[in-house]
């Protein structure tokens, strides 16, 4: 992971602890909470040394209780989605393979006890500080346009983040919810730059991106610097932009004399997931965009306006499983559940960092194609008013819920939040939210995959997945090609993949192993296999019903196919010369 600096760390005392509290530890685990943060700790004890964290999952930030099947007592087990840390070792070891969890420093004292220490390098944000100037009104205007796409203007400037306007998002499981401004390509194309945070196809649309590739191919678009380009498929996509700026993280990127932004990496996805802060006059606007951790947790405080996603909804887990506990009644009440912890934990990020104003967006999306019927009234999202409502009873944020063609001037609601021209409403006759999306040219894009000379050849299968690269996991999977309604598809494949060996059974292992069934709709699985692209379409897509058994998370596997898929797809024109 690269540095975000190279400058000396300093040190932040997070838990103190007395020589009597020291001596009172018991061997293996101990919790503690710092009263006066209201921060949780674990401390792992045995003979020969101490080890600390954060009592903070890594993974969605949910707080560790004790693992009643553990029986060594080195293990805890998340009270969000049930991920294990064995803290003797502070990797997790449910599911395998996944992350390590960051340590504290343990800091000793016969006389005065114990510290927990936190290691920060300095705040990137924080060089070459700019003093804060005056804005005059309409000098900093804010316009929502859809989904995660704002349109910023800056002085003279303008800046668009993560144009998603027209067209499906994930194969054909997302649709915008909200219409966009008539005139939104004449705002792209207008744009000085345009920021996009990540490769998802509702941040990265490539519909959206042709119709301005064709009026402005050279605009500027900036992403950062991840492990897996955000442009991986660009040469494969059709869309000929020519002016793509990759930019270190944190390093200010010097835009005129008034302004520059920032990008910055996500702490637990940052081969793909990156937030901004964007300066202007000294004012800061923080987009955290989908990060889980952006920058690890640590973040500008008292910023201008925080903009941050909110909804929930965004994974296939738990509406696409079925079998064992996946009743529908279970996943109803995981589903409320989930979105109040993150209603909860939302609030909290806001009240901590305070900024002046709040925005939740970046979850204005709808399951709207007619078979996606079950997903679309299944899958609950957080109302944004819900949100705000929340901030508003625990700090004195402003808050902004936004709507198509909506404007906030940031000069002045800065100067006087209550100021009525401080945010403009969308102008007269504006249509708010969508009833009709243009399904058919993108189904007929999809469709064409179904019936493509490689899918003639069985062998397919064995040049797709050994492509892939991936092997050497005790991992069995089914793969079912479906209907709209998930039955199989008839003259479809089904077939076994053995990912221990990379095989290809007509029958399952007789050795003990894990199993899981998936279920893809034919156009999109045969879209995905055609055109080497992530399984987010068929995942997040909601194109797939999945059986795990046992219902083990296996992180290896699907962190594989969702990431770190080769860069360039498949050779089929050499596959098929085979058979020529």
């Amino acid at each position: 992971m690269p540095a975000l600096h190279s400058a000396e760390q300093t040190a932040v005392v997070l838990l103190c602890l007395s020589a009597g509290e020291v001596a009172d530890l018991q061997e293996g685990i101990n919790f503690f909470r710092n009263k006066s943060t209201g921060k949780d700790f674990i401390l792992y004890k045995n003979k020969s040394h101490l080890r600390a964290c954060k009592n903070m999952c890594k993974h969605q930030g949910g707080l560790f209780i004790k693992d009643i099947e553990d029986l060594d007592g080195r293990s805890v087990k998340c009270t969000k989605h049930n991920w294990k840390l064995d803290v003797s070792t502070m990797t997790y070891v449910n599911p395998p393979g996944s992350f390590c969890q960051d340590e504290l420093v343990v800091e000793m004292d016969e006389t005065s006890g114990l510290s927990l220490l936190e290691l920060n390098p300095p705040n990137p944000w924080d060089s070459e500080p700019r003093p804060l100037e005056d804005l005059a009104f309409g000098e900093v205007q804010i316009t929502y346009l859809t989904h995660a796409c704002m349109d910023l203007k800056l002085g003279d400037k303008r800046i668009v983040f993560d144009p998603w306007l027209i067209g499906p998002a994930f194969a054909r499981g997302w649709w915008l919810l909200h219409e966009p401004p008539s005139d939104w390509l004449e705002r792209l194309c207008q744009a000085d730059l345009i920021y996009i945070s990540h490769m998802h196809s509702d941040h990265l649309s490539y519909p959206t991106l042709k119709k301005l590739a064709e009026r402005r191919p050279d605009i500027p678009i900036y992403v950062g610097n991840t492990e897996r380009p955000v442009f991986w498929n660009l040469s494969h996509s059709g869309v000929q932009l020519t002016n793509i700026n990759v930019v270190p993280f944190g390093i200010w990127q010097q835009v005129d004399k008034h302004l520059r932004f920032m990008i910055l990496m996500d702490g637990v996805h940052p081969e793909m997931d990156t937030c901004i802060i964007v300066e202007y006059k000294g004012h800061k606007i923080l987009n955290t965009v989908d990060c889980t951790r952006p920058n690890g947790g640590r973040l500008p405080g008292k910023v201008a306006l925080m903009m941050s996603d909110f909804a929930g909804g965004a994974s296939g887990f738990p509406m696409t499983f079925s079998g064992g506990k996946f009743t529908e009644e279970w996943k109803a009440q995981f589903i409320k559940t989930e979105r109040k912890k993150l209603l909860n934990y939302k609030a909290r990020l806001v009240k901590d960092l305070q900024p002046r104003i709040f925005c939740p967006f970046a979850g204005y999306f709808v399951e709207s194609y007619p078979s996606d019927k079950y997903i679309k009234e299944t899958n609950i999202k957080n109302d944004p008013d819900e949100l705000n409502n929340l901030i508003k009873k625990i700090s004195d944020v402003v808050t902004w819920t936004p709507r198509p063609g909506a404007t906030l001037d940031l000069g002045r609601m800065l100067k006087d939040p209550t100021d009525s021209k401080g945010i403009a409403a969308p102008p007269a006759g504006t249509k708010i939210y969508k009833d009709s999306w243009d399904f058919e040219p993108y189904l007929q894009i999809l469709k064409a995959a179904v019936g493509d000379e490689i899918f003639l050849h069985s062998s397919w299968i064995k040049e797709y997945f050994t492509w892939a690269g991936f092997k050497d996991y005790n991992l069995v999977v089914r793969v079912i090609e479906t209907d709209e309604d998930f039955n199989p598809f008839p003259g479809g494949y089904d077939y076994l993949v053995d990912f221990l060996d990379l095989s290809f059974p007509k029958k399952r292992p007789t050795r003990e192993h894990p199993y899981e069934e998936i279920r893809s709709r034919v156009d999109v699985i045969r879209h995905v296999v055609k055109n080497g692209l992530l399984w987010d379409d068929l995942y997040i897509g909601f194109q797939t019903r999945l059986q795990r058994d046992p219902d083990i998370y296996h992180h290896l596997f699907w962190n594989h196919f969702q990431i770190k898929l080769p860069l360039q797809p498949p050779n089929w024109k050499s596959f098929l010369m085979r058979y020529e």
